[in-house]
């Protein structure tokens, strides 16, 4: 079971098996949130001791040091799986980027199209560009009613409308 180095080489090789063998491949997603443990507290607590301790010296440049509390905020993982028991290949990729698992579960809808034996779709989904299976009725240009045709005001030039508050 190799973890996979980025994201789109696990969706790349996931969507090949997915292409392969649509009925037997599994996806699956693990989100865990890991707290340190004490003596992972206890280790970065003595560390910051000496540190304070120390003095400090004067040849070496001031650099900002991580935050003290990186140790003890709690570390979050979330890592996807296909697996194909027929065949036995797994890929895996794991991350602990925040911003790539949203990415990535939006991903996983695209990689579903195939297991359902939908088409692809390139496009944006959320706004159709040529109308194509909206059912809603065109309507017909304005249709001229009998009666005195109206005639455009000459005198009118440019002027905007002005808006008031109410």
């Amino acid at each position: 079971m190799p973890y996979l180095e980025t994201s789109s080489e696990w969706y790349e090789q996931s969507s090949l098996l997915l292409k392969a063998r649509p009925t037997t491949t599994h996806i699956t997603s693990k989100y865990t949130v890991l707290k340190p443990n004490a003596r992972k507290i206890k280790k970065h607590q003595k560390y910051l001791e000496k540190r304070a301790a120390r003095p400090a010296d004067p040849s070496r440049p001031a650099s900002d040091a991580p935050a003290a509390d990186s140790a003890l905020e709690p570390k979050a993982t979330f890592v996807l799986k296909t697996y194909d028991p027929a065949s036995g290949t797994c890929l895996q990729y794991q991350t602990t980027k925040a911003a790539e698992v949203g990415r990535l579960i939006g991903s996983l809808g695209r990689l579903g199209r195939h297991q359902a034996a939908l088409p692809e779709t390139m496009e944006d989904l959320s706004a159709p560009t040529d109308g194509a299976g909206i059912s809603t009725p065109k309507v017909e240009e304005d249709v001229k009613m009998g009666g005195v045709p109206v005639e455009p005001k000459a005198g009118a030039g440019g002027k905007k409308k002005k808006k008031g508050k109410k």
